[in-house]
């Protein structure tokens, strides 16, 4: 059923209800009924009636896509960008598509930082068991070892992961424009070893059982009359949704739990994990963080002290209109030096 299909069948409701509502009693008792029935339509149910199976491939060669020699997303057959409106009408299925391909480029990316940018995957927490969830971050050789100097690259918030600056971007321009890849070849080209965090690897998500479904919807610790409430809600919602039943083809999506990665459920707690068991125990003189967004934040975390210009005398408390970490003075000897901040944490100083 399309959208302008639906539309027309809502229309003539409310013009029949207008209509009726200039009548007698009778006619007052039919637009009552006709508000009944339009209370009782769930629109994004029916909007599922002719939706396609949420169901795509899982790998670019299944979309029928691939990255070329310029790093572009291209149509194997057509050679033409993206498309994400791949369905009219169907801005939901076209959503999912998108997602799913997301995840095939996510995963393509981590391949690349191990082939092409030879950096080794890293598992936290690095004493995790066999059967608790798990995140990780990748690492050169080099990277705690290097006597001279350390890059970390830590990226923003939302659906990147490891290697990523925008999605968006990976597919709609290229992966140059998208991911961390130039930065992370050429800070090796020029001696530095790398570590790039994955601060939105927080859990992973696992179809609940029938137990959790049914322990979720029963709150024993709510009182008795506002459970019987909802139970009356639940089950009059069921009894609309059943009544549409031959009318619609919904997809029915499996409900998942989250199982939150020790010490990385954030991205501040998964910055501070990385700090505290690889960074500052690498040999590194200095270290350079490149920092996207959120990924900021997440940086302020590590206790950071930002010197500023000032002409108060050095190490002078700076205040600062906005919550950040603490501000002092660079000092007059800095100031001539350079403008840029130096951070320090755990008896550590690195000039960026």
């Amino acid at each position: 059923m399309s959208f302008s299909f639906i539309t027309l069948i809502l229309l003539t409701i409310w013009i029949n209800m207008a209509q009726l509502q200039q009548g007698g009693p009778d006619e007052k008792e039919k637009t009552t009924a006709l508000k009944d029935l339009l209370s009782r339509i769930d629109l994004d149910e029916l909007m599922k009636k002719d939706e396609p199976p949420l169901e795509f491939p899982d790998t670019l060669e299944g979309f029928e896509y691939a990255f070329n020699e310029k790093g572009q997303l291209r149509h194997i057959k057509t050679g033409e960008p993206f498309v994400f409106n791949y369905r009219e009408d169907l801005h939901r299925w076209n959503q999912k598509r998108y997602e799913a391909l997301g995840e095939i480029i996510t995963k393509y990316v981590y391949e690349l930082l191990e082939k092409e940018c030879h950096l080794k995957k890293v598992t936290l927490p690095v004493d995790a068991t066999e059967s608790e969830p798990k995140s990780f971050i990748f690492m050169s050789e080099d990277a705690l070892t290097n006597p001279d100097k350390l890059m970390v690259l830590i990226h923003g918030s939302g659906v990147v992961r490891a290697g990523q600056w925008a999605r968006r971007l990976i597919i709609n321009e290229d992966l140059d424009s998208g991911t961390q890849i130039p930065y992370i070849k050429r800070a090796i080209e020029e001696g530095y070893g790398v570590i790039v965090l994955n601060p939105n690897e927080n859990y992973i998500e696992v179809e609940k059982t029938k137990a959790q479904v049914q322990l979720s919807s029963d709150s024993s610790d709510e009182p008795a009359e506002k459970r019987e409430r909802k139970d009356k809600i639940q089950k009059e919602t069921k009894k609309r949704r059943d009544f549409y039943e031959k009318y619609r083809n919904p997809q029915k999506e499996k409900e998942t739990v989250q199982l939150y990665i020790r010490d990385n459920g954030s991205p501040e707690e998964h910055a501070i994990y990385v700090w505290d068991h690889f960074i500052a125990e690498s040999a590194a003189e200095n270290i350079f963080f490149v920092a996207h967004s959120y990924g900021g934040l997440a940086f302020v975390e590590l206790n950071c002290c930002n010197w500023v210009s000032s002409s108060e005398p050095l190490d002078t408390s700076v205040e600062s209109m906005l919550p950040d970490c603490p501000r002092v003075s660079a000092g007059e000897i800095l100031m001539q030096k350079s403008s840029w901040p130096i951070i320090v944490r755990s008896n550590r100083e690195f000039i960026p």
